[in-house]
């Protein structure tokens, strides 16, 4: 992660994604690290454990790949091309076999420029983002693989790729822009937890070093996510993302103080009944990563800052 220049919104962001196991959306210009994060996303991650692997390399054999001795607990990182078609990312032929999704298991799945990939194959990934698993129905035969994957997807602002850029100037017209970021939708946004802007840099991050006391190392942050895990499976028996709705009141309580922003917050950003728990499990992600018992105010502000355009200075 010291490799990263700058960007610390986009690394704190990656540090909760990791804590809670929520996904993540990068958005911003060619050149200003999207997939640098994304790939540093594994390490951030504990090593899998010895049920986990087993399952992993299973997952693999099927076909016909094997996991070289030292990377036996390494989480798997997968990044098929926006080329991909259903099969390859969902799994099947006519002897069913696992796809790009089930091979990412208990690891990251990155989908770089997402709007290119067609609208039909992403829209199969929302089963497996809900349930953990994907269901595979031929003629013959149906298989269901696990798919409990973290999905870790990077996309320029706009078709050239520089709106909002320091460093060009974006050429699309306002149509071109509405027709590229509604490839994406509604219920697939939905799905991402947290949404971040990664930007332009100013040339003095690319020449100086970055020695700031915010420039964690991946080790660092690692000790970190392995602390806040460890919390959540002690306190729930599972990460954050994966709590069901019904347990939020039990794990996510609110506070009467904590309430009055939260209902502001429904009230100016329509947030959908999944988008209000998707920020309540963030919350409480942001408490644990504190070591923190109570969700307060601070926990649901940066939780909200995350929610795609929505940001706190719109006086919360």
């Amino acid at each position: 992660m010291k490799d990263v220049k700058g960007q610390f919104e986009a690394k704190r962001a990656l540090e909760i994604a990791a804590s809670g196991g929520h996904n993540l959306l990068l958005k911003g210009p060619p050149g200003t690290g999207k997939t640098m994060l994304a790939s540093r996303l594994p390490e951030l991650l504990p090593p899998l454990k010895i049920d986990q692997a087993i399952e992993v390399a299973a997952i693999h054999s099927i076909r016909g790949n094997t996991i070289k001795t030292g990377e036996f607990f390494k989480r798997p990182f997968r990044r098929p091309h926006h080329s991909a078609s259903s099969v390859s990312l969902v799994g099947g032929g006519s002897n069913p076999k696992p796809g790009e999704i089930s091979l990412s298991h208990y690891g990251v799945l990155f989908l770089d420029e997402l709007p290119e990939f067609d609208r039909k194959v992403l829209e199969v990934l929302r089963e497996p983002l809900e349930s953990g698993t994907i269901n595979i129905s031929r003629i013959n035969r149906n298989a269901q693989y696990p798919a409990n994957f973290q999905l870790i997807a990077a996309m320029n602002p706009c078709p050239c790729g520089y709106l909002g850029s320091l460093q060009k100037t974006c050429q699309c017209s306002v149509s071109q822009i509405q027709r590229y970021q509604s490839k994406l939708s509604g219920p697939l946004l939905d799905r991402i937890d947290l949404h971040i802007t990664v930007p332009d840099l100013p040339n003095s991050f690319l020449t100086n070093d970055d020695n700031s006391p915010e420039n964690l190392s991946s080790e660092i942050i690692q000790k970190r996510v392995i602390k806040s895990q460890e919390l959540q499976i002690n306190r729930q028996g599972c990460l954050n993302s994966l709590l069901p709705e019904k347990s939020l009141k039990t794990y996510c309580s609110i506070n009467n103080n904590v309430k009055p922003l939260l209902e502001k917050a429904i009230k100016i950003f329509k947030l959908s009944a999944r988008a209000y728990n998707r920020v309540i499990k963030i919350s409480r992600t942001i408490a644990d990563i504190n070591q923190e018992s109570e969700i307060t105010n601070i926990h649901i502000n940066e939780a909200l800052s995350y929610r795609g355009d929505i940001k706190t200075q719109h006086n919360l």
